[in-house]
């Protein structure tokens, strides 16, 4: 271990888990989620994290129209375990039926666990969107479901679905997320039926259940394909959703019904289900 390490503070006046987002995506070492930023840890500099940080809030307030104040303070402090103050602050978190903790927390007897470490900070059950997919996998999968997860990232999802007894095939266009997918799976001793790379226009199969935590646009250009793979009385949980392109979203989902509509911040998921005078071509009043 090195004597010294480096520690990022971020601080964000809006957006929070946008930010949090693009850290995911572009940081190959976790981070720790403040009330209103991050602090960010690495035996290395982290000047090109700030650079990244301020390059997003321009994009961002240029996509937005807004402005986003940001202020990020790097210090170099003496190593005394960082990772273990780390550890100590991430919680477990009680979603559901679900009870998502890291491996060195202890389990919930009373809830069903699921194991993620927050290695890449992908899902972990902390992000709105995750917690609210979770929820409505936690309602509506039923022992012996076929379950279809896309996009499965860390594979949550899919695992959630596999200890209430579906039967679960995944996949993810990034091979990184399908090897950490079946990292976590094993980790929590579960197995995907099937685990691909590449897109769910793969499988020929017909669920009980889709689920797609993904981005707006993306659920918008598959619309077509995650309807197919359902089954005439499917049910479909959209997630990934700013509240404010939700119609737009909806707009390609037109031949379903709206079950629930769960909202957490400025995200909001869709459980949906086919309707059945759509597909027996009659139209919808």
């Amino acid at each position: 271990m090195q004597k010294h390490y480096f520690s990022l503070r971020v601080t964000v006046s809006s957006h929070h888990s946008l930010f949090s987002d693009f850290l995911a995506d572009t940081l190959p070492i976790g981070f720790e989620e403040t009330d209103d930023g991050f602090i960010i840890r690495s035996e290395d500099e982290l000047d090109t994290i700030v650079w990244g940080l301020e390059q997003f809030r321009e994009a961002l307030q240029k996509a937005l129209g807004i402005s986003i104040e940001m202020e990020s303070v790097q210090e170099k402090l003496q190593n005394s375990d960082w990772v273990e103050s780390y550890k100590k602050s991430i919680e477990p978190l009680r979603i559901g039926k679900f009870y998502i903790r890291p491996t060195w927390s202890e389990a919930d007897a009373e809830l069903i666990n699921i194991v993620i470490d927050p290695a890449l900070a992908f899902g972990t059950g902390h992000h709105p969107t995750t917690a609210s997919s979770l929820l409505a996998i936690s309602q509506y999968v039923k022992a012996d479901d076929a379950v279809l997860d896309v996009g499965c990232g860390s594979g949550i999802l899919g695992i959630g679905a596999m200890k209430l007894g579906a039967v679960v095939d995944a996949c993810d266009t990034d091979p990184v997320s399908v090897a950490n997918a079946q990292e976590n799976a094993t980790l929590n001793a579960m197995e995907f039926h099937s685990l691909w790379e590449g897109s769910c226009a793969l499988t020929n199969k017909k669920y009980n259940i889709v689920v797609a935590n993904i981005v707006a646009d993306v659920l918008t250009f598959i619309a077509n394909e995650l309807k197919d793979a359902l089954q005439e009385d499917g049910v479909l949980i959209l997630s990934g959703i700013l509240d404010k392109y939700e119609e737009k979203v909806l707009a390609h989902y037109k031949d379903c019904e709206i079950v629930e509509k769960i909202a957490q911040d400025e995200w909001v998921t869709f459980v949906l289900k086919k309707n059945k005078r759509e597909i027996d071509g009659k139209s919808r009043k």
